[in-house]
């Protein structure tokens, strides 16, 4: 029997512990249910958009989201070809103007506008460090990534990439290859500041860069000869400079990266793809001590755990050696020692979804990735209660350790150099091959103490996924679902999953598919970041008491594409080519009126548009929009702006739909989704109300977030009322918006939450009508909420599958038994009526979470068009 871990109480929330410290002394306080104890505990759950009062609704301006919508169309930045190019690659970077107003400089750390000078001076002391502009934030910040590594020709560094290229496209090539194994330059990823309030990475990595730019010591020239370092210097400018945790549109960008949707997200993305870093950490704030990764289980199921373990442990115990080293005390200092979480505790703080950097990098290569996470708190209540110069004390102390983790991280990466990338070129391998994965164990990953059957997590890969093309035009879910399934897979080509097109007809797996259908073939690569979207996922609901964040977010699911796991069949029989995007479905058909089905996001985009064009429509019986043919040539532009299908038909339509104006008490996810389904959105609270809300700017509202009907003062809930009585509609999404109907005396539907940590992904059934008509039998769900008592006139448009609903993700019954996934099945989850003239639709799934489930979007679309 191997050593087993430490048993410690777990909370039935992680709890975060936040270190009060002054010298000689520690007070430590309880930020959340549960004893205060010595042990580090994770943080409570950051949930996005989570209301922490009535002015958190989402806030976001409409030009942040227009600026990373706008790149979500264009292609991934890109980060300057390799082609004709050596290293240094110095570039004169213009100067952001001075901004008194950043938080940085309270903490005596780099503002953003000081980092620009900083790396221009830092170019010209050498020949080795190198600056490329990886995109620009949401809020139009650049993003700065910094190579250091020693002077290369341009042929040796075409050399570099042919090497880099062959380790995935051969990687049993590139494991005989000797010269990989002599002289290609191992790649480093250090990624900080993500969450913008959690600053000291970037000046840590400032002073790294600055002391490797001019070292004259052997080890050092004998790293940089070795080995390329890529820093990301300010992943997140945006909130560097507000103090914020999210970017400019509200966002978390450590949960975006299996969705994607902001640009600071998608350019870390191409960093992987373009650089395909063997070892990167994530530098973060606030644990007492220092948080260093690999987790707690469950550990995602799709790594190669048994490689990725052995590197992540290894370097660990080299970082934990490296901060403890570095002197601080809790008695002198307020700083305790180090924890390993999959050594130190039991559950809490795991890897199982790849929304987190570190999480996603291993899927393009990253053999050990850790997120860091320094130990003295100096944002949120902090900032403002402590004294300049503690804070200070603090900030330095985290800058230290920060720069103690990189120091570490590159000398474990350089001594052992050539086992970290045989262990890359194995994973690339693996999956090429399709080989079997390897089960984590004492035997399989020698050296790493205390693994046990709680750590093996392993998943059987299909042959291969086909995502279906569609018969002819109007003929059902496959033609339907067209302009999903090339959203699909344009997200999976930007993410480096191989996927191509069929060419003939083909039989695969019992089932016959059309020409032009997509095929990803499983034996590639990255077959891990294939799978990890595309598959269901698993219930792990027995597996462990909490988790850290979400638990499912299947994109063949929820992102209204047809998706089919072939679990075996012979592949040469299907002719195929490779596709680098989606081919094009926009379609206008000849004559007749033309039939807009409201099926996608991008549909009711193309609806949107219409209509603020002055477009006349008509809504037909199943809830799609009827467009006149006299409009054909406008239906034509929108058609090829958003890549939908207007088909023929001889409906003419009833009620004529109109351009919906929203007031929206919102998450920022939400706030972001509605403005990608091209809604006129106004954000609103509690407070806005409160001061003087001007309702004639809006049709409907929607409330999730931020706004509390009993917190409205009389001139305000005088004025909601009247709204509502006077034609306006409502939507409302979870426990927020049914309080605001129940607040409100609207329709008799009396909410029911679920457990508040369960979320992921679930089966629902739709009654066909206009709101969930044409939507996929699986929706989100986080903290549900089912609806019961339902009045006379009440219309149940959606329910939860009978049964277990839980298809994937964590969601168990509260303490006492109730709020399970078992109560939950066969309620209805969305619901509409009328009550005192007005419209009200309910949801208790959550169909824009963090502008992820896009399949189910339009249910929102639909149910603001209804209302409106």
């Amino acid at each position: 029997m191997g050593i087993s871990r430490p048993k410690r109480p777990v909370p039935h929330r992680p709890v975060l512990l936040t270190a009060t410290a002054t010298v000689g002394a520690l007070v430590l306080t309880a930020l959340a249910p549960g004893s205060a104890t010595a042990d580090p505990t994770p943080r409570p759950v950051t949930r996005e958009g989570s209301p922490l009062g009535a002015d958190r609704a989402a806030k976001t301006p409409q030009a942040a989201a227009e600026r990373a919508l706008g790149d979500a169309r264009s292609t991934a930045p890109g980060l300057g070809g390799d082609k004709g190019r050596g290293y240094p690659r110095e570039q004169q970077l213009d100067v952001p103007p001075e901004n008194p107003a950043d938080k940085s400089i309270k903490l005596g750390l780099t503002p953003y506008h000081g980092i620009a000078p900083k790396l221009n001076a830092l170019q010209r002391v050498g020949d080795r460090v190198s600056v490329e502009i990886a995109g620009r934030s949401a809020g139009g910040h650049q993003l700065y990534l910094v190579t250091v590594t020693a002077p290369e020709s341009a042929r040796e560094t075409a050399r570099q990439t042919r090497m880099r290229e062959r380790i995935e496209n051969d990687p049993a090539g590139a494991a005989k290859d000797g010269a990989i194994k002599s002289s290609y330059k191992t790649p480093v990823f250090i990624n900080n500041n993500i969450h913008g309030n959690e600053w000291e990475g970037t000046d840590a990595a400032l002073k790294l860069i600055e002391k490797l730019a001019s070292a004259k010591d052997a080890k050092s020239k004998d790293l940089l000869a070795h080995n390329r370092l890529y820093f990301n210097i300010t992943t997140n400018p945006d909130g560097r400079i507000a103090g914020t945790r999210a970017n400019a549109n509200g966002f978390d960008l450590n949960r975006d990266f299996i969705t994607a949707s902001q640009p600071e997200v998608r350019a870390v993305r191409q960093i992987a793809i373009a650089k395909q870093p063997a070892v990167m950490i994530d530098l973060h704030g606030y644990v007492n001590g220092t948080l260093i990764e690999p987790t707690t289980p469950p550990h995602g199921e799709n790594y190669e755990y048994d490689l990725f373990l052995k590197n992540s442990y290894a370097n660990a115990l080299g970082m934990e050696a490296a901060v403890n080293g570095l002197g601080y005390t809790e008695e002198k200092d307020g700083v305790k020692p180090a924890v390993i979480p999959f050594r130190d505790q039991e559950e809490g703080w795991d890897d199982w979804p790849p929304i987190f950097t570190p999480q996603y990098m291993p899927f393009h290569g990253a053999v050990a990735t850790h997120t860091i996470e320094f130990p003295m708190q100096v944002n949120n209540d902090e900032y403002e209660s402590q004294p300049v110069a503690e804070l200070r004390r603090r900030a330095r102390i985290n800058t230290d350790i920060a720069g103690a983790a990189m120091r570490a991280t590159l000398d474990y990466t350089d001594r052992h150099r050539t086992s970290v990338i045989a262990d890359q070129i194995e994973v690339f391998r693996r999956g090429a091959t399709g080989a079997k994965q390897v089960p984590v164990s004492e035997e399989t990953v020698p050296g790493v103490p205390g693994i046990g059957p709680e750590d093996v997590y392993t998943t059987e890969f299909p042959r291969a996924y086909v995502i279906p093309a569609g018969g002819a035009k109007g003929s059902g879910r496959d033609q339907r679902s067209a302009t999903a399934a090339a959203r699909l897979v344009d997200h999976l080509i930007a993410g480096d999953v191989r996927v191509e097109r069929a060419s003939h007809a083909f039989r695969l797996g019992g089932r016959t598919y059309a020409k032009g259908s997509y095929v990803v073939d499983m034996h590639q690569p990255k077959r891990g970041l294939a799978n990890v979207m595309l598959a269901d996922g698993r219930d792990i609901s027995d597996k462990v008491s909490t988790m850290y964040d979400i638990s499912g977010w299947s994109l063949g699911r929820l992102w209204g594409a047809s998706v089919d796991a072939v679990k075996g069949g012979d592949l040469s029989g299907v002719h195929a080519r490779p596709v680098r995007a989606a081919s094009h479905v926009g379609y206008v058909a000849p004559r007749g009126n033309l039939r807009l089905r409201l099926d996608d996001p991008r549909e009711i985009a193309a609806l949107n548009s219409l209509l603020a064009d002055g477009i006349s429509v008509r809504r037909d019986r199943d809830g799609s929009a009827i467009v006149p043919s006299s409009a054909r040539r406008a239906a034509a532009k929108a058609a090829k702006r958003y890549d939908v299908s207007f088909d023929a038909t001889k409906a003419k339509g009833g009620a004529a739909l109109h351009r919906t104006r929203v007031a929206a008490a919102v998450t920022p996810g939400e706030l972001f989704a509605l403005r990608e389904m091209h809604f006129d959105v106004v954000p609103v609270s509690t407070a806005t109300l409160n001061s003087g809300f001007d309702w004639k700017k809006a049709d409907v509202l929607f409330v999730s977030a931020g706004l509390d009907y009993t917190e409205l003062n009389a001139s305000a809930k005088a004025g909601l009322d009247r709204f509502l009585a006077e034609d306006g509609g409502l939507v409302g999404r979870g426990a927020g918006g049914a309080a605001l109907n129940s607040d409100a005396k609207l329709i008799a539907a009396e909410p029911v939450e679920g457990n508040g940590d369960a979320n992921g992904v679930v089966r629902v059934t739709g009654s066909g009508g206009t709101i969930t008509g044409g939507a996929p039998d699986h929706s989100f769900v986080y903290s549900p909420v089912w609806f019961t008592g339902l009045g006379s006139g009440v219309r149940v448009e959606q329910r939860y599958g009978t049964g277990n609903p839980l298809v994937s993700g964590h969601w168990r019954a509260a303490q006492d038994g109730s709020g399970g996934p078992k109560d939950a099945a066969g309620q209805a989850a969305v619901v509409s009526g009328t009550a005192k003239g007005t419209d009200v639709v309910l949801f208790g799934t959550e169909p824009l979470f963090r502008d992820h489930p896009k399949g189910v979007f339009p249910q929102v679309g639909r149910a603001l068009l209804s209302v409106g």
